[in-house]
């Protein structure tokens, strides 16, 4: 007869409740951490503090006698064919279940941020250029097809999404983001987490939370903000996310007010859990834990670190066992964690597994893929890929460059010209692991932008400087191809790495955002010579152009793009592609270090009693076309205003003129004259895109709910209130094509964490 914990016709909780009855103490905790098997071959780190962290070295047989809870980042360490890599999965998973006296199989994890980070797996653009896209449709389709590769590999958890807001573009993380605005990153990374949650991998949601308002932009610096901030800004994409059915969340590595996230049981346990209703799974950062005591000095031991880890509401270690296994239970010993806890996590762990079908009794240890082994990089993920490089271009000035002229004689110069890896953000497998084995090839088809655009134009190249460094000599010889030529493609920006081997990306924080090196003399010269000048932004974060904006024959923006992205650049800039891509941050202005958000209460703004001005050169949301929709009058239906508990419809009658096909990004934001506190002055709504074929017409319809203007008032609730708002239909948060005036009108009304987070739209003929 089938035990109850195996017989997958049987409610889980009950399933899980027979399993927990029949382990020992030391099972239990055996859940609860996970093995990095292949931290020895990282060549180089991919976590911060890994050589200081990296757990001691490993008794498998003694580590997995009382089972395991998970295993880390079998492809995604070290160079490995993925036939090979599925036949570590397979005996690995053969070991633990045959180790152990239940069998249970090990959640196998791995990150996925820009596709699976392992070899020769798809390589997608970055959040930063999802955000830009403003698609949250493809991006789901991507995280489909992300999440069917992981689990035709045996994987079960991915590291994704990122749901932090940038705050400060200096931080080296931005390329990570989805965006500055919280609207934009909960709608794009929910649909993230929903499609890789269609194909049965867990989402882990990345990093609960502050962990973009790090002083001065720098990586694990302290976080100091208010609980406003964390609760108008910060938590709604969590929130977002959250309801799309994510099942795993991850802490944020920083301390917000002295109190580290992995230790605070008010945000891991009361807000998280009990607020929320989250009933998933917590698992640490990397070495989160064992930081308590490293790096934050809040433990005086690993095993004071486990017990304030556990009671927080951290359930799982990762990346392995460096204080849930014997300083854990030494704690235990000591009467400093009570066995409730263990079970508690330990309940949440398993019934994960049952979740995964890792409990029943048919588990195959064999991944599907050694069954019909196949590219993984196949012609789907390509076109997917494509899709959303071209939607995420974003076109930021145009003097009549764009497109080119079919013929014209091109001089593509810069560090990211002709480089196929400078397409991608520092989660890619060639940027994250790939960088530490010299000579490995990319393990994906790449072209590089000069490749790509030789096969529509005369191309010469030169470097000019790399993103660091360079030489006179070098800069000489990009003016003098330059010179000759009849329009130049300057292809400046960043080279994404972590921990200082690149200029983006974890670790990378900027002092300032002046373009990196000595790339903007190299501008300099290459304006000088007289010959129109196109710059393409290729980077994980924008910079400040002001000196040269003015001097641009055009300029683009591309947020790493990914292995289709020079074609994708070259169709934009040959006008094959209409661009349609809007930031989702924005440029800075002059001034080199200013980390504002368009996101920014009256105070915020420019004003006559600071020198400082704080405006946006390309503000949030920028983005321009060679052909868009023609936007008519809108009207709003709300007869007797909008009340406090009920909706409103805006309707924008669209029109496509132009002989191709356009795309626009309808953006609804909300002022709010008259509040309790200091609002920003305009915040996103709503951002839908609407795709018109030539010559034709629609009418949007956008339902907005009274729950979408709610924020946290002086006595910190959350609130609706009654009063006159505006709603600035817009193209950008800087360009508003109607100011709608609106009564809220009925009694103010508190909100909780069931209030509506999405607008609705709807296309009518």
């Amino acid at each position: 007869m089938t035990e109850a914990w195996r017989d997958a016709t049987q409610p889980a909780a009950e399933r899980v409740a027979d399993l927990m009855a029949r382990m020992s103490l030391r099972e239990k905790v055996a859940q609860m951490y996970a093995a990095w098997l292949n931290v020895g071959d990282t060549a180089g780190e991919v976590a911060p503090h890994q050589n200081d962290q990296a757990p001691d070295p490993i008794d498998w047989p003694e580590l997995v006698r009382h089972g395991l809870g998970q295993v880390t980042r079998v492809y995604g360490s070290a160079p490995v064919e993925p036939e090979a890599g599925a036949r570590r999965v397979a005996d690995l998973q053969r070991q633990i279940i045959a180790a152990g006296r239940f069998g249970i199989p090990a959640i196998v994890h791995e990150e996925c941020l820009t596709g699976l980070a392992a070899w020769r797996a798809p390589i997608f653009p970055t959040p930063l250029a999802w955000g830009a896209s403003f698609d949250p449709r493809l991006v789901e389709a991507m995280g489909a097809h992300i999440g069917a590769t992981m689990r035709r590999l045996g994987i079960h958890q991915g590291l994704a999404p990122v749901l932090d807001v940038t705050r400060d573009l200096r931080w080296g993380r931005t390329e990570e983001t989805i965006g500055e605005d919280p609207h934009l990153v909960g709608t794009i990374g929910s649909a993230y987490v929903r499609g890789l949650q269609s194909t049965g991998v867990v989402a882990t949601l990345k990093h609960f939370v502050g962990y973009s308002a790090s002083r001065a932009g720098r990586n694990l610096a302290p976080v100091s903000i208010g609980p406003r901030e964390v609760a108008d800004v910060l938590l709604p994409p969590f929130e977002m996310a959250l309801r799309a059915g994510a099942r795993s969340v991850m802490n944020n590595y920083t301390d917000i007010d002295g109190v580290p996230v992995a230790a605070d049981a008010t945000l891991l346990t009361g807000l998280l859990r009990e607020r929320l209703g989250f009933d998933g799974t917590v698992v640490s950062d990397y070495f989160a834990i064992a930081f308590l005591e490293s790096l934050h000095g809040v433990a005086a031991d690993r095993a004071e670190a486990a017990a304030i880890a556990l009671r927080a509401g951290i359930d799982v270690e990762l990346p392995g066992v460096n204080c849930y296994g014997g300083p854990l239970l030494k704690a235990l010993e000591a009467g400093d964690v009570d066995e409730g806890l263990i079970d508690r996590a330990v309940e949440r762990i398993l019934r994960q597994k049952c979740e995964l079908g890792l409990l029943d009794a048919g588990f195959a240890a064999e991944p599907a893929y050694l069954a019909a082994p196949s590219p993984l990089d196949d012609a789907e993920a390509r076109d997917i890929a494509r899709r959303l490089a071209e939607r995420s271009i974003v076109l930021l000035r145009n003097e009549s460059a764009l497109p080119l002229r079919p013929g014209a004689r091109l001089a593509v110069v810069g560090p990211g010209a002709h480089r196929p890896d400078a397409l991608f953000g520092c989660y890619s497998f060639p940027r994250h692991v790939g960088i530490h084995h010299e000579g490995l090839e990319l393990g994906v088809e790449t072209p590089s932008i000069v490749d790509a655009l030789g096969s529509d134009f005369p191309v010469s190249y030169a470097l000019g400087c790399p993103v660091l460094g360079g030489t006179d000599e070098d800069i000489a010889a990009a003016v003098a191809v330059a010179a000759e030529a009849d329009v130049c493609v300057a292809v400046l920006g960043d080279l994404a790495g972590l921990f200082g081997t690149g200029t983006s990306g974890e670790g990378c924080d900027a002092v300032d955002l002046r373009l990196p090196g000595r790339q903007e003399e190299l501008l300099e010269a290459l304006l000088a010579t007289g010959t129109p000048v196109v710059l393409v932004v290729l980077a994980g974060r924008p910079y400040e152009l002001s000196r040269q904006v003015e001097r641009l024959a055009a300029a683009v923006c591309t947020f790493f793009p990914g292995e289709e992205g020079a074609g994708a650049l070259a169709g934009i800039l040959s006008g094959r592609v209409n661009p349609s891509g809007r930031l989702p941050v924005g440029f800075p202005g002059p001034g080199a270090s200013q980390p504002s958000t368009y996101l920014a209460a009256p105070l915020g703004q420019r004003s006559e009693v600071s020198t400082v001005d704080p405006s946006q050169l390309f503000p949030f949301g920028h983005g321009l076309s060679y052909a868009d929709a023609e936007w008519g009058a809108v009207s709003l239906h709300s007869p007797d205003g909008w009340a406090t508990d009920g909706e409103i419809e805006l309707t924008v009658p669209l029109h496509n003129s132009s002989d191709r096909e356009v795309s626009t990004v309808v953006q609804i934001y909300v002022h709010d004259p008259v509040a309790q506190v200091a609002r920003p002055v305009r915040q996103l709504l709503a951002a839908p895109r609407v795709d018109l074929e030539p010559g034709a017409s629609r009418t949007l319809v956008v339902t907005l709910h009274a729950d979408l203007l709610s924020y946290t008032g002086r006595d910190g609730r959350r609130i609706v209130e009654p009063g006159d708002i505006e709603l600035l239909v817009a193209r950008s948060s800087a360009d508003v094509h109607t100011c709608v005036r609106v009564p809220v009108v009925g009694a103010a009304r508190e909100v909780g964490a069931s209030r509506r987070l999405h607008p609705e739209s709807t296309l009518l003929p």
